[in-house]
């Protein structure tokens, strides 16, 4: 378990992160979610102590997370937006060079790369060196890489950006394959449909700000699960209802330049934070 303090990080006279508190259970898939500028990175970079806290603290199974703490540490491990792999080694290398510094046996070092290039669906691709790979591809060795040492938690900032439809959805399956290993698991993304598909519960921040905390279905639920969108000449506006006959007889009123369907998390996004810019 997860526990997050009265987390706050100042940058000079910025605050980018102010005074979260958040439990993630064990086994939890989170979404950290929010506009450019949020503090989701900031959260994540306190989370794997790369960024100290000026005030607050983190909890991994009630002990408290610091640099020092080693056996904390190696529970958790963390995927970033950037590639940072060497571009002139094979796959099978990125592989071995992670597990050396961890002291981990050759042995179990093969073994394991074998079983994790399987599961990502990579091992007819495991010769091929970095600089020849998709970023789908890049995405799952890194992947690949960071479960070598078998952490608990792993830390995901933006791990589909950039990636094509269909790598976005393997991606997609290869997180729930994990996750219903019990791993637990803390995501930021921009793609709301990806963290309503993957998320048991999704925190939106703003301004370093915890605004809402709770289930996708749960939020769309409160905001209205039916949706009306108006258009005209200049702009789309949105209304939301309850009741799909209480939306229906709306829409008969508005005319053709509307149109009735599902609320999104999208929609919860936009409403709780889109706003606020």
């Amino acid at each position: 378990m997860i526990e997050i303090r009265n987390l706050t990080k100042k940058f000079g006279d910025f605050t980018a992160v102010d005074h979260l508190n958040l439990t993630i259970e064990t086994g939890e898939f989170l979404g950290l979610l929010g506009p450019n500028g949020a503090g989701k990175t900031t959260t994540i970079s306190m989370m794997s102590t790369v960024l100290l806290p000026t005030e607050g603290e983190i909890l991994l199974d009630g002990k408290r997370l610091t640099r020092k703490s080693s056996e904390q540490k190696r529970k958790l491990c963390v995927i970033t937006q950037e590639y940072s792999m060497r571009q002139d080694m094979i796959m099978e290398e990125v592989m071995e060079y992670q597990g050396r510094l961890y002291f981990l046996p050759k042995k179990v070092i093969r073994e394991r790369t074998d079983a994790l290039f399987e599961f990502a669906g990579l091992t007819e691709y495991r010769k091929r060196t970095v600089r020849h790979l998709s970023g789908g591809m890049k995405r799952k060795l890194m992947i690949c890489r960071a479960l070598l040492v078998e952490p608990e938690i792993l830390l995901l900032d933006e791990p589909t950006a950039g990636m094509d439809a269909i790598s976005r959805r393997q991606m997609w399956n290869l997180l729930r394959k994990l996750n219903g290993r019990n791993m637990t698991i803390v995501l930021t993304t921009h793609y709301m449909e990806e963290a309503q598909a993957l998320c048991g519960r999704v925190a939106l921040v703003n301004r370093g700000v915890l605004q809402k905390l709770d289930t996708p279905d749960h939020l769309i639920g409160e905001l209205g699960k039916f949706a009306v969108d108006e258009v005209d000449e200049s702009s789309l506006s949105t209304k939301y209802f309850h009741d799909r006959e209480e939306a229906i007889a709306y829409l008969s009123k508005v005319g053709s330049q509307a149109s009735l369907r599902a609320t999104t998390l999208e929609d919860v996004f936009v409403e709780c934070a889109g706003r606020r810019l």
